[in-house]
């Protein structure tokens, strides 16, 4: 790549966060007209899959009756279609069905309240998962539901939204960036001199920013799941809010965050989710049965230990504070 690219960084509010983009192109190049196309991509996704949206498609779609087929855009198909295959790939862990439990546990649109339910149910009821009730027609674009469902998609719409980002940036011909929303990325080419780009990974303690260390990213995507950025205390006990198909409730297992390189960012971010769910133990595992690129970084005590999949080959077992 010539030396004489000129970079450039754009950047705006979306999904409750902001997109970045990174990247080099020829000087003097008009970004306006640029990052308005980015706006717009990054705003249709969440017009189309946010819970927060009343009028969003998704919404539209947890309100249709059962067992009639719903229109919807192209964009959500895929991500539907994705989920569902995210879920039999991973034995149910990662289920977007659970939109009425991000509710009850006080995640939800609107005040974050923890309904008497989700605390005193002494057994989880039982759930019909997406897998189980919802169908995807991905050639005509349309969706059914067989069972009464509340649909999330906070565990892969952002990382579709980055590579939303990433298709809006080569569609100018732009051939050497990172995009992100918030901790998911993507990138694709290098920086002038062929240095590759290098994304932080966040220790994962609650209030406080600060870097684990760092990773090369090149032509590929990075995700990470975890307990400590948005969690609700009740009767004196911290609950993250991602949960757990099986129970009903919030995980409960030792991993503080898990993080994923994949080849498009919306399936990093759906994989981080399902290992995490998965926990300490099923979670490498299948990470080394599929052969992917996984960090599991687990609390023990004051201290980290960090468990490293690469290739799907399981690497020495690293403690850190």
């Amino acid at each position: 790549m010539s030396t004489e690219l000129q970079r450039y960084s754009l950047n705006g509010e979306t999904m409750g966060s902001r997109y970045t983009a990174l990247f080099y192109a020829e000087p003097d190049l008009s970004t306006e007209a640029i990052n308005h196309s980015l706006a717009r991509a990054v705003s249709r996704v969440d017009q189309q899959m946010s819970t927060w949206k009343p009028d969003s498609d998704l919404n539209r779609l947890n309100a249709a009756p059962e067992q009639q087929w719903v229109a919807v855009p192209k964009e959500l198909a895929t991500v539907l279609s994705t989920a569902l295959r995210v879920a039999q790939q991973s034995g149910g862990a990662f289920d977007i069905a659970v939109g009425d439990l991000v509710q009850a546990w006080g995640f939800g649109p609107g005040e974050p309240v923890v309904t008497p339910p989700a605390l005193d149910a002494p057994l989880p009821p039982v759930r019909t998962s997406a897998s189980a009730a919802l169908e995807v027609d991905p050639q005509r674009n349309q969706v059914r539901k067989r069972a009464p469902l509340t649909l999330d998609l906070n565990g892969i719409a952002k990382g579709f939204g980055v590579d939303e980002l990433a298709r809006c940036l080569e569609g100018w011909g732009i051939t050497h960036y990172l995009v992100g929303i918030d901790g998911e990325m993507r990138a694709r080419g290098v920086k002038p001199g062929g240095q590759s780009w290098v994304v932080a990974l966040e220790k994962p303690n609650r209030g406080v920013r600060e870097v684990m260390g760092v990773m090369e990213l090149g032509d590929a995507a990075i995700a990470t799941s975890g307990d400590y950025r948005h969690w609700v205390d009740v009767a004196g006990r911290s609950y993250a809010h991602t949960m757990n198909p099986a129970t009903g409730a919030p995980l409960s297992n030792p991993l503080a965050a898990v993080t994923v390189v994949a080849n498009s960012c919306m399936l990093a971010d759906a994989w981080a989710t399902a290992l995490m769910v998965l926990g300490e133990i099923e979670g490498p595992r299948l990470a080394q049965e599929r052969g992917m690129d996984a960090l599991f970084v687990l609390r023990d005590g004051e201290q980290f230990k960090e468990i490293s999949i690469v290739g799907g080959k399981r690497q020495a077992q690293i403690e850190t504070r």
